[in-house]
């Protein structure tokens, strides 16, 4: 699943991806931009779909908690394990970036 990207948005992604793909125990990720469309997953489309609903929910509610707490401070990253894996989720200006990767415990 894939959507076309002005080029300096596709570099950054391609670099994005580059550095997710070097970490130890990465099963996939999923890039997608602010307005909710998919820019990369490589997870299948029925998982992709789910997970990006709930992830993003949740990402929105924590951003939101923090501004409560700091109206000068932003959630920049935030980390959801497991029993059997580690969801970590990067929303940025632009991106939510979703990794899933095996929990370090296994």
């Amino acid at each position: 699943m894939s959507t076309t990207v002005p080029s300096t948005q596709q570099i950054e992604v391609e670099e994005t991806i580059k550095r997710i793909q070097t970490h130890k125990g990465v099963h996939g990720f999923v890039i997608m931009s602010n307005d909710g469309s998919f820019i990369r997953s490589t997870i299948d489309n029925s998982t992709t779909m789910s997970l990006t609903g709930l992830i993003r929910t949740l990402s929105d509610k924590a951003k939101s908690c923090v501004r409560d707490l700091d109206p000068q401070n932003d959630l920049t990253f935030f980390r959801i394990r497991t029993k059997k894996q580690e969801i970590l989720v990067a929303p940025d200006k632009d991106y939510l970036t979703i990794v899933l990767q095996a929990n370090e415990q296994q």
